[in-house]
This record gives C-alpha cells, sequence and structure tokens, in this order.
C-alpha cells in the first residue's frame, strides 16, 4: 500500500527531479532506481504501464534498452501543494518496436510532462506523458508499434 506523500518544498521536489535526470541520461537504471522510493509507482499512461517498487528497475533497464541514447531535458517545473509538474523534452533513437516494425534509425524529439510526488526524499509517485504520435512519426512507425495495441 502505498503511503500518503510528504509536504517537499520547490527547491528540494527539482533537485531531486534533476538527480533523476541526471540518472536517465546517462542510462544508469541502478542510481536512478535509488531515486525512487520502496513503495513509489512509475506509470507512464501514454505506453498503458503502471509499475511498482522493486519492479521499476527492471522497467528503466527495459526503457535503456528500448532507447540506448534516451535523453531528458525539463525547461519549467511548477509545485502545486505536494506535485511538481515538469515539462520538456525527450529525445531517443529506438532500437526496437514492440509491435516488431524496424524504426528508421533516426533520433526523435517529442514533448513530455512528467508529474512527481516525494516521500523521505525520494520519489514516490511518477507519471510520465509524452507524445507517442510524433515520436511514432519521427521514427518511421505507427504509434501501435512503439505501445502495442490497447
Amino acid at each position: 500500500m502505498v503511503t500518503l506523500e510528504e509536504p517537499i518544498t520547490r527547491e528540494r521536489a527539482i533537485g531531486i527531479v534533476r538527480q533523476l535526470a541526471a540518472a536517465k541520461n546517462h542510462q544508469d537504471a541502478q542510481a536512478a532506481a535509488a531515486i525512487y522510493h520502496p513503495e513509489a509507482v512509475l506509470e507512464s499512461p501514454t505506453l498503458g504501464s503502471r509499475h511498482e517498487g522493486p519492479a521499476i528497475t527492471k522497467v528503466l533497464e527495459n526503457w535503456f534498452a528500448f532507447a540506448p541514447d534516451y535523453q531528458v531535458d525539463l525547461d519549467g517545473y511548477a509545485l502545486d501543494g505536494r506535485t511538481l509538474c515538469c515539462w520538456g523534452y525527450i529525445s531517443l533513437t529506438p532500437a526496437f518496436t514492440v509491435g516488431g516494425a524496424v524504426p528508421n534509425g533516426e533520433s526523435a524529439r517529442v514533448n513530455a510532462f512528467i508529474l512527481f510526488r516525494f516521500r523521505e526524499g525520494k520519489v514516490l509517485w511518477e507519471s510520465f506523458h509524452f507524445d507517442v504520435a510524433a515520436l511514432a512519426r519521427q521514427c518511421g512507425v505507427a504509434a501501435t508499434d512503439l505501445v502495442g495495441e490497447s
């Protein structure tokens, strides 16, 4: 059961998220996973996925296998109570697709926004959103090849 998140300052929240972004930009699943609370939830409505606790490490490893050059560039932050909203871009070159289509090998850059909540100085909840249709177009595949059938 996920416990309630704690109040956090804007500066502290941004600092935690910047650490997480740096670990992800280095494709370091272990370092990124260490920033999540043991009861954390990582979800991506765009991908139709939700993972909890220890499963997050494997999810990050799989994401970096899919996007070995993954980069997240966050341009803005807003804290509303206990939820930090971040926006910017992600860039990546997909190595494969779940649908089996072969990506064109081109790097793609798309808008993203991410919501976070925190507990004990770690990420308790992350909801990761990005423009999957734009990513698919740039990679020369159908969106369903990236996320599967709903």
